[in-house]
């Protein structure tokens, strides 16, 4: 199912907003208006908590380079996947969230029907070229009433979007820069993720892609 969502002036086309389960929906290319204002934000939060390499539980280093902003970061290391308002490599607290960042998960999310969306916590994932998430569910929130918005820029990527169990099949969704994909509800548990970023060459990221996933942690 697709549904306009308003007319966008970067595609001069009207927004798409993609059913891919019960409560889980693409809005496509629902970010473009906010790109440029986006990145300009993301720039203050990585002069601060620049991106870096993370470590699994089982001590394999992450593809992705990671950073946080908010109240709480999502930190990975030998003694497992947390939330905590310290950057472990700063020692300091994690960057404020951008109001923009703010602005544009509660609109996200209020299009694919989650109502005064506010969320504490902000990963962010830079993928090059090879690097992928491997299928994962979200569960470190102490609460798993709020959605998850996850917002694309730069390269493009395809997003597995599984049942369950990590065995169950998953959708491969095409995800292109300015696309947002939010899901919650009775989908809130669905394992998901990335699959390797192929080579590419964005005109204003180059050879990268940025994910923004905004959660409720706390």
């Amino acid at each position: 199912m697709t549904l306009d969502l308003f007319a966008d002036e970067d595609l001069q086309q009207p927004a798409r907003l993609q059913s891919i389960s019960e409560q889980g929906f693409v809005l496509h290319g629902f970010a473009l208006p906010w790109a440029e204002a986006l990145l300009q934000a993301l720039a203050g939060v990585l002069i601060q908590s620049p991106f870096r390499h993370m470590q699994t539980p089982g001590g394999f280093t992450m593809s992705a380079r990671l950073s946080s902003c908010g109240e709480l970061g999502w930190t990975s290391d030998c003694n497992g996947y947390s939330y905590s308002p310290v950057d472990p490599l700063r020692k300091q607290p994690w960057p404020a969230m951008p109001d923009t960042f703010l602005a544009l998960a509660e609109a996200a999310a209020g299009a694919a029907g989650f109502e005064h969306f506010v969320p504490d916590a902000c990963l962010i994932n830079c993928y090059v070229p090879g690097a992928k998430m491997s299928l994962h569910q979200d569960k470190n929130e102490r609460s798993l009433e709020a959605p998850i918005v996850s917002i694309s820029l730069g390269l493009p990527a395809v997003f597995q979007f599984g049942g369950f169990e990590r065995s169950d099949p998953a959708q491969r969704i095409s995800l292109f820069h300015g696309d947002i994909v939010v899901w919650g509800g009775v989908d809130r548990l669905r394992y998901h993720g990335v699959l390797p970023i192929q080579p590419g060459q964005h005109p204003v990221l180059g050879e990268q892609r940025i994910n923004i996933t905004l959660r409720k942690a706390g």
